[in-house]
């Protein structure tokens, strides 16, 4: 009986001691990371409304800890009295912290990914980058050790405090081996159910194993289940899931009165053979924008953009223009191909190899348009190259072009990190239009206004700074687009071209307006035409965002073929028929607006309601007051947009065929 009990105590209670271990660098891993996105949270965080989200924490953090400690339990449990050594517990020692603190990293580095991505990181991070080289990999972690040294420190402190503190069992002579196997294999064979009840995060055969969206449970807004969420948590349960599920809400019949992303030509269009410019602007908010926001510091608040002011007052824009996803790779789709991010990035999914179409790619097919994309990166980065050429654009100018180009510095130009400088490769940009046959239509992806957030050494201190490290550099990229344009100006082409500015997805965003579920797809959407008149003014009841721009253009150019695109013509579409859409990646939320109304609705039923035009923060939930037909009609809408997206995705069936 002492034996039993001496090695029943030896290696449950250390094993707890362990994992007990695991579970406070969790929570130390989770108030770290509330500290460094506060901003994000503290508007509507109460101390017991924190108290909860950390609380329902635990039940993620368990299912992670189990996952990534299966091994761990089972060599601590496993019935082999040949194991009882020092070495062997050495070894089991070194799995336990490597393992552990691998993950404990993960979350660390959440805790600064998160505010550019708005969700936890799952497996599709890994092929976001796997199209930049090692060498730049391993400059842009060097740079962010170096900016999030306190990071790097509480890593190594988690490390040393998993070694150090660790415990094995105490190792003695097994001579009583029935009754070692005995208490061993009854150990392990509680074990086993109880690790597998806290990986399902459930112990009734009804419960269904849990996923990220389970998060929306535990928080009054989806944004918070960031909080709830813990990374390796989202990395084991998006590892080898199916992106696209169609959720059959409605009969094909059904969805297709109530929307379809087929855009049929009226009979009386003609078209106009215009030049097409797509500017997509890395990290640009209408945050930034002052003329786009009196409302902000008392009325005194300049922004960063004069050059983009100044366009403002002879181009069209929107007051409620937003984005459809919250990384780089989410904006160019939706822009140029009107396809909005849902679940995951469109190109990192199966649905990549999907025939698409985008503006250039019936511009070019059926218009006899030249087409070129434009990007100052390493060519291939992002994925951008692939999906410029899978959707028609003919040619692809990246690093590679700007520093064969006798007329520029090449790599002198380059910032270190990313791209080409925003000066240099715009002004290469407009050099190579003005070599191309009109009528032509380009896109440049600009690279500047993002992390390290570095300069050219000749404009340090020339531009203005403010809350976030980004400004600067929005500064920066308006002056160079500025450039862009006194150049442009100057060109045969520049006349019969219609412009196009926008975002890839906001950044820095640090004023209230602009931290809440909708603020973060707070971007503008601008149309310049010099030869069109009417093409003016800040339109202040439509709602538009990155996937009406492709159809918008299309519009303007009087295009006479169908196509596919999940957005509207919102220059022939009446405003109260207008709406945008986005999916809250950290919750799996999708946001609706028309109308006056913003539904969030979580893949089964409408969670909240808001008066997004005059409740701009959020903080009033009008579900249950407002007029329930036009709830359902909107619910209506986008379960239909959903359920078609999900289908065309699945079946390869992004560009219009004839039946």
């Amino acid at each position: 009986m002492r034996i039993m009990k001496k090695e029943l105590f030896a290696n449950v209670l250390t094993l707890v001691w362990n994992l007990v271990l695991v579970y406070v660098c969790y929570t130390l891993c989770r108030l770290a990371f509330l500290l460094l996105n506060w901003d994000v949270f503290s508007g509507h965080l109460t101390w017991g409304y924190a108290v909860s989200l950390f609380r329902a924490g635990i039940i993620f953090d368990t299912t992670a800890i189990l996952y990534s400690n299966a091994l761990f339990i089972l060599l601590f449990l496993f019935p082999l009295h040949w194991k009882e050594t020092p070495v062997f517990y050495t070894v089991v020692r070194w799995l336990f912290t490597t393992v552990n603190t691998f993950f404990l990293i993960t979350n660390l580095i959440d805790c600064v990914y998160f505010r550019f991505t708005g969700r936890r990181t799952t497996m599709t991070v890994l092929q976001e980058f796997s199209h930049e080289g090692e060498g730049k990999l391993t400059s842009i972690f060097l740079d962010e050790f170096a900016t999030y040294w306190y990071l790097v420190l509480l890593a190594a402190a988690l490390f040393y405090a998993l070694y150090k503190l660790y415990r094995a069992p105490r190792v003695f002579p097994v001579k009583q081996k029935l009754a070692y196997y005995a208490v061993q294999l009854v150990a392990l064979l509680i074990a086993i159910p109880f690790t597998v009840f806290g990986m399902r995060g459930g112990m009734t055969t009804a419960t269904r194993p849990i996923t990220l969206s389970n998060a929306n449970q535990y928080v009054d807004r989806p944004l918070d289940a960031g909080l709830v969420l813990n990374t390796p948590f989202s990395l084991f349960r998006t590892l080898g899931k199916t992106t696209f599920v169609n959720p059959g809400y409605l009969s094909e019949k059904e969805a297709e009165a109530v929307y379809t992303p087929i855009h049929l030509p009226s009979d009386s269009v003609v078209f106009r053979p215009m030049n097409v410019v797509v500017i997509i602007w890395e990290g640009f908010s209408k945050q930034h924008v002052g003329s786009l926001n009196p409302q902000l510091e008392n009325g005194t608040y300049k922004g960063y953009t004069p050059f983009i002011d100044s366009l403002l007052t002879k181009s069209l824009t929107f007051q409620y223009s937003y984005s459809n996803g919250r990384k780089s790779i989410d904006g160019m789709p939706s822009v140029l191909s009107s396809i909005p991010s849902f679940v995951e990035p469109f190109f990192l999914t199966p649905s990549a190899l999907n025939d698409v179409s985008s503006i250039a790619g019936e511009l070019t097919r059926h218009k006899g348009y030249s087409s070129a994309f434009f990007h100052g990166a390493m060519n291939g980065s992002m994925g951008f190259q692939a999906f410029a050429r899978s959707v028609g654009f003919q040619k692809y100018f990246g690093r590679t072009e700007y520093n064969e180009d006798p007329n520029y510095n090449g790599d002198k130009d380059f910032d270190g990190t990313w791209a080409i400088w925003d000066e240099e490769f715009l002004q290469f940009y407009c050099d190579r239009m003005s070599e191309m046959k009109e009528p032509f239509v380009t896109s440049v992806f600009t690279a500047t206004s993002h992390g390290p957030f570095d300069l050219p050494e000749r404009y340090k201190g020339k531009f203005p700074t403010g809350k976030d490290p980004l400004f600067e550099t929005v500064a920066y990229s308006d002056y160079a687009i500025q450039r862009f344009f006194e150049k442009a100006e100057k060109q045969p082409w520049f006349k019969n071209t219609l412009f196009v500015i926008t975002a890839d997805h906001t950044s820095g965003n640090c004023y209230p307006d602009y931290v809440t579920d909708l603020g973060y797809y707070k971007v503008p959407v601008i149309f310049y035409a010099p030869s069109m008149s009417d093409l003016k003014g800040l339109d202040q009841e439509k709602i538009v965002d990155q996937i009406d721009i492709m159809p918008t253009v299309l519009g303007i150019l009087g295009y006479d073929r169908p196509y596919v695109g999940f957005g509207q013509d919102v220059l022939h579409t009446p405003a109260s028929e207008t709406f945008a859409v986005n999916y809250v990646p950290t919750s799996g939320i999708y946001q609706f607006l028309k109308g006056d109304y913003l539904i969030q609705f979580d893949g089964e039923k409408v969670i909240h309601v808001y008066r997004f035009r005059t409740d701009v923060l959020m903080k009033d939930d009008v579900k249950d007051t407002m007029p329930q037909d036009t709830l359902k009609a909107m619910e209506t809408q986008l379960k239909s947009l959903i359920q078609q997206y999900m289908e065309r995705m699945n079946g390869n069936n992004l560009v219009y065929r004839e039946k």
